[in-house]
């Protein structure tokens, strides 16, 4: 069974197109801990779109070119999840959402303790993410733009 990090604060929800040219899923940037030092980055599950293996995608962009190897097994991964979570907060695009105070809970797919601190976090949870709002989670839902579904089944 996975374990379930929960929490409350503030969430960014943003598209993402993760695999060129038509893959597209709905990412969660907030944080937990002293002082926000762990990241948590998830997906919002949608019924038409597969489940979105964030360690992968964050593979599949090759981040050792810009993070090196040095720091260990995921360590560049984890740094471009907290990379495109933190600039999806600071600098957002249309359609992004902004929660200033939800409730939350992540499933849990794995942990990267960096060993150094990287935008201002020391570790990252990725997994699953869900608002206990259901409304909210509907409106978060709701970032990915109906075309966006249907080309996933495509």
């Amino acid at each position: 069974m996975a374990r379930i990090e929960p929490g409350v604060g503030r969430v960014t929800v943003l598209p993402l197109l993760h695999t060129w040219p038509d893959r597209y899923g709905v990412l969660t940037y907030t944080t937990s801990g002293a002082f926000g030092d762990t990241a948590i980055v998830g997906y919002i599950p949608i019924v038409e779109i597969p489940d979105m293996p964030l360690m992968v995608i964050a593979a599949q962009h090759q981040p050792t070119r810009l993070y090196g190897s040095a720091g260990g097994a995921r360590f560049a991964e984890a740094c471009w999840l907290m990379c495109v979570g933190w600039s999806g907060r600071l600098i957002r695009k249309p359609g992004t959402l902004e929660l200033p105070d939800a409730a939350w809970s992540l499933e849990v797919d794995g942990t990267t303790e960096l060993g150094k601190t990287m935008y201002g976090h020391d570790r990252l949870h990725v997994g699953r993410f869900t608002l206990d709002d259901p409304e909210l989670m509907a409106h978060a839902r709701a970032v990915l733009p109906t075309r966006h579904r249907a080309m996933a089944n495509a």
